[in-house]
């Protein structure tokens, strides 16, 4: 006998069924009827050759701009409501096939372009070397190895604080996210690398989910982003503050080598080395040449003092009375011993006194004739 069933409990018992044996689900399909509500909420439809599925969800579960037409991976719980009816609620939404997720890393990329999100001028400088990295990657990572091994070989001393991520898979994105927020709240990193190797279009899928490429340009602290090859490109890396091709080249870009460093120092220390020797030969012989030149200076000098002063001793010698008194003139003074100037300075009757070269005479006055 079948079982009777108001139509409340019919919804209730199905929606135990599906709680029961179809707690989360994973559906692939074609995206279509694609439309956003209130800038909150997502409905779209998942179909293909055979069939087409109902779901709902929120826009914090996507990846970034979808358009009808891809092919995409979403993971739900599928229910029963009351009054609409079948549908999927969406966890999460993912595309795939290298198409689709083309076109989706497309649509996000001009969207966060037009936002300045990738500017140069948003660019910061990484600190060189750094003294302290914050490290997002699997630890059981080839790119993690690669990293480590080469940031080692090249420059010693950098403390390394890494947390261990899934890099690929549907909760890469979340804990990518966790990590960035929880490095953010050290204070003394000085950049935070995030790496992983190569792989395909699915596999790098976590690194242009908006979410992510979001968190990476917010973040406190610079950022260098290493994913896959050369050849890779992946969102992530445009918003970073520093790209590396590789994992190893972040590494290199990070820090200098220190086999170089020691050449560098070694070839400098025997520059200066030379350079000083050369120097204090130079000023050397600069001294003695400098020497030269003021003790010639000096000498030229003292000669034309020489020269002055004999000059000077013949001028004094010129003046002295007492070469004009050689000659058989007489120094005359009056009693007082003032200098006679000029007979009208002289009275009859009055003592003088006459010196001479070789002595002095004492005279009386008898006549004083003027040539007037």
């Amino acid at each position: 006998m079948s079982p009777t069933f108001s139509v409340s409990d019919f919804v209730a018992s199905i929606n135990q069924t599906f709680e029961y044996a179809y707690s989360s689900v994973v559906i692939v399909g074609e995206l279509s009827n694609l439309r956003v509500s209130k800038g909150k909420w997502v409905y779209f439809d998942l179909k293909d050759a055979g069939a087409s599925v109902k779901f709902f969800g929120t826009v914090y579960m996507m990846p970034g701009p979808l358009e009808d037409g891809m092919i995409v991976q979403v993971t739900g719980t599928p229910k029963m409501h009351p009054a609409y009816g079948f549908s999927v609620t969406a966890q999460s939404i993912t595309p795939i096939g290298e198409g689709s997720i083309k076109k989706a890393a497309a649509l996000l990329k001009a969207k966060l372009t037009n936002e300045g999100l990738f500017a140069i001028e948003r660019k910061r400088s990484l600190l060189y070397p750094p003294a302290r990295i914050g490290l997002i990657a699997s630890g059981e990572s080839a790119a993690y190895i690669d990293f480590m091994k080469i940031l080692n070989a090249r420059w010693g001393g950098i403390e390394i604080y890494h947390l261990d991520v899934q890099v690929q898979g549907e909760s890469a994105p979340n804990q990518i996210i966790d990590a960035i927020k929880r490095l953010n709240t050290e204070s003394n990193l000085d950049v935070i690398v995030i790496t992983r190797g190569g792989g395909s279009a699915d596999d790098l899928i976590a690194f242009n989910v908006e979410q992510v490429v979001r968190e990476i340009a917010a973040s406190r602290i610079p950022t260098l982003v290493a994913i896959g090859h050369e050849r890779d490109e992946s969102l992530a890396e445009l918003a970073a503050d520093k790209r590396a091709s590789t994992p190893s080249n972040a590494a290199e870009l990070l820090t200098p080598d220190k086999k170089e460093v020691k050449v560098f120092y070694r070839q400098a220390l025997s520059s200066c080395s030379a350079l000083v020797h050369q120097s204090v030969i130079t000023n050397v012989q600069a001294f003695k040449h400098d020497s030269r030149i003021a003790l010639l200076n000096i000498q030229s000098a003292l000669d034309s003092r020489g020269k002055d002063l004999i000059q000077a001793r013949t001028l004094l010698e010129s003046y002295d009375p007492r070469r004009i008194l050689r000659l058989g003139y007489a120094q005359v003074r009056q009693s007082n011993g003032d200098i006679v100037l000029s007979v009208k300075n002289i009275q009859k009757d009055s003592d003088i006194t006459m010196r001479f070269d070789d002595g002095i005479v004492e005279a009386r006055v008898k006549k004083v004739i003027s040539k007037s």
